[in-house]
């Protein structure tokens, strides 16, 4: 390893888009192998992974999530295509771990969280389930040889429990035996499981999972987004009106619309129309108007993005998370990809200033997850590195220069 981590992502007066720059790119990838190797001691001696602290140690307890385990598969087997070594370790042991205690062999599906060899939460969510879908389809373009089948097993289960053909969306939660306990629908999981058809149909060329992510960003993106000016309120009732008045939990199911996500659903845009052959059609242009719309929102005096809006654009939660600005790192470098904007460039270079200065740890690895107005690192919000999927796909996907197949670096 260099020491590139302690350079500038890039310099000031240099006239060429940063991604065409050696610096930049070397840059780019010194971080993703920091964020890989500070990750890598995850494993624990058992079954299942640490969650980290910030400057790596392991922290005390055993729960861990259905999101955590299929992110980091996800995340290494990227690491795996990008030549890391050691990453095959890290995907062979969340593999095991989604099939020994996620896998629930009573009443089939993924449970949420364990705690050791305890069941903690029972639920089976669609959340959860599409973060399988893409850990299975990761691991597959990574070559791992109990891909297929796990591919085999969630597909199964998202098309029995999940998949409502008919509003072409994925509804949401079911108790352990399949038995409905709320009514609940939301954007997350939805765009989540977009992200994860879309990797399925680059691992597989399985044309339903291609129509399927395609059915969901016209929901989203065609529907939802020009009716509420280009601002996607994240909940939903039964029958997939806006549900303006709901508030759940403030991290996972804030009230209001979440900026981060119209990142992320406008770069999956631009996946799609690419991986259908660049069709004939405005998904360029609505995914470039999602995207400056939550940039132009969403952006804070100081830097950052505020993790919530209200239906109007106004800041709601101001709190400045690590994860929007790298999902707008991603969103912005697509949009570069497709157009080579000036304006594009000027977004892209005050995003990776910003994300080096306040989020990324120069000393440990990773990022921290959360920081003030002033830019110093907040404990009281997050406890230890939540995970490496955000901000590791910020640094590998835009080298590609590509709108599609990203992990083929």
């Amino acid at each position: 390893m260099t020491n590139n981590h302690l350079m500038p992502p890039g310099t000031p007066s240099e006239p060429k888009f940063w991604l065409d720059t050696p610096h930049h790119r070397n840059w780019l990838m010194e971080q993703a192998l920091r964020q890989l190797e500070f990750f890598s001691t995850s494993c624990r001696q058992g079954p299942g992974f640490h969650i980290l602290d910030h400057d790596g140690t392991p922290l005390p307890g055993q729960l861990q999530e259905l999101h955590t385990t299929t992110r980091l598969v996800h995340s290494f087997a990227l690491g795996h295509l990008s030549g890391f070594q050691g990453a095959e370790r890290i995907i062979d042991h969340g593999m095991a771990y989604l099939n020994s205690h996620h896998r629930d062999r009573a009443h089939g599906g993924y449970l949420w969280a364990l705690d050791g060899d305890q069941i903690k939460d029972d639920r089976k969510l669609a959340y959860g389930h599409v973060f399988v879908l893409l850990a299975s389809a990761s691991a597959k373009l990574a070559g791992h040889p109990e891909a297929d089948r796990l591919m085999a097993d969630v597909r199964a289960v998202l098309d029995r429990h999940f998949w409502d053909d008919d509003a072409g969306l994925f509804c949401d939660e079911w108790n352990r035996d399949w038995t409905p306990f709320s009514t609940y629908r939301g954007m997350n999981a939805n765009m989540h499981g977009a992200e994860a058809l879309l990797t399925a149909y680059e691992a597989t060329g399985d044309e339903i999972y291609l129509n399927r992510a395609g059915r969901i960003l016209a929901f989203f993106i065609g529907k939802i987004a020009p009716e509420e000016n280009w601002r996607l309120p994240e909940h939903y009732t039964s029958d997939w009106q806006v549900d303006r008045g709901y508030a759940g939990y403030p991290m996972f199911r804030p009230a209001g619309t979440t900026p981060g996500h119209s990142f992320e659903l406008g770069r999956l845009q631009l996946q799609h129309w690419d991986l259908s052959g660049r069709p004939d059609s405005d998904a360029p242009e609505t995914a470039r108007r999602l995207i400056e719309q939550a940039l132009g929102d969403a952006w804070l005096p100081g830097g950052g993005f505020a993790y919530t809006l209200d239906f109007t654009g106004q800041v709601d939660n101001v709190s400045r998370f690590w994860w929007p600005v790298t999902e707008a790192i991603g969103a912005v470098a697509a949009l570069i990809a497709l157009d080579r904007s000036p304006a594009d460039e000027i977004w892209y270079r005050k995003l990776w200033n910003y994300a080096n200065d306040t989020h990324v740890d120069h000393i440990h690895g990773g990022w921290f997850p959360a920081v003030d107005e002033t830019g110093q690192v907040v404990t009281s919000i997050f406890e230890g590195k939540p995970d490496i999927y955000h901000s590791l796909q910020a640094c590998l996907f835009p080298m590609s220069g590509r709108l599609s197949r990203m992990m083929s670096l």
